[in-house]
């Protein structure tokens, strides 16, 4: 499935995903801990406001950016997610964008969560989209996000009453684009998906005193 293959996907089946996902859960309690290593990072520049957070393949919003900081942004290629995202978290920024190319500018984010999303994407873009993760964050901001387990590409028909595309490169060969793309302290555990399947997520630091080179994309935008 090519991104706008993916895009009409998603739109199809973006209701029926919010309606079987459990909004609790143990992945959901991950985000927890997340928000308490940034609010104990000296590293981390809030200016004294909340946390800014980028929940990227927000959808719904109901499992991951509800429990997020106020005033975090969504983003999600579905605007179909988005529109539910609005209803389920109405205090929050939502951005219709791309994961592999980020609407916004250098340095914005103190932390990004990717739950379930980066596998939606080709597993030759992966090291593209962290990268980009790497660039929008701040030094020494923070990436939670799920983990494949295994090495593949498919597309799942009947999956959610619909389909979908699913594609990976394999656990170790992600987590060595991560390192490639500068994020360090990496540190994996295993949680309850939505769909309640044990799943395994990464959190990782952005290393460095500066953001990877690559500026913003031309256009870019804050949230």
């Amino acid at each position: 499935m090519d991104r706008n293959e993916v895009r009409r996907a998603w739109d199809a089946v973006a209701e029926t995903y919010a309606a079987r996902r459990d909004p609790d859960g143990s992945d959901a309690a991950l985000i927890d801990d997340l928000c308490d290593a940034l609010a104990s990072d000296p590293r981390v520049a809030t200016d004294g406001d909340d946390p800014l957070v980028l929940d990227v393949g927000c959808g719904d919003g109901a499992r991951t950016l509800a429990n997020l900081p106020p005033g975090s942004v969504g983003l999600d290629v579905s605007r179909r997610g988005l529109d539910l995202a609005g209803e389920t978290v109405p205090d929050a920024r939502l951005v219709h964008g791309e994961m592999s190319a980020l609407p916004f500018a250098a340095d914005r984010f103190d932390a990004i969560t990717a739950y379930h999303a980066v596998f939606h994407v080709e597993r030759e873009r992966h090291p593209t989209v962290y990268d980009e993760f790497a660039r929008v964050l701040r030094p020494g901001g923070r990436l939670l996000a799920t983990l494949p387990s295994g090495r593949f590409e498919t597309v799942r028909r009947g999956w959610m009453g619909g389909e979908m595309f699913f594609s990976a490169p394999g656990r170790e060969r992600t987590l060595d684009q991560l390192r490639a793309a500068g994020f360090a302290d990496i540190e994996t555990r295993t949680a309850t998906d939505p769909l309640g399947s044990s799943t395994e997520f990464v959190f990782a630091t952005l290393a460095g005193d500066s953001a990877p080179d690559g500026g913003a994309e031309p256009g870019a935008t804050d949230p």
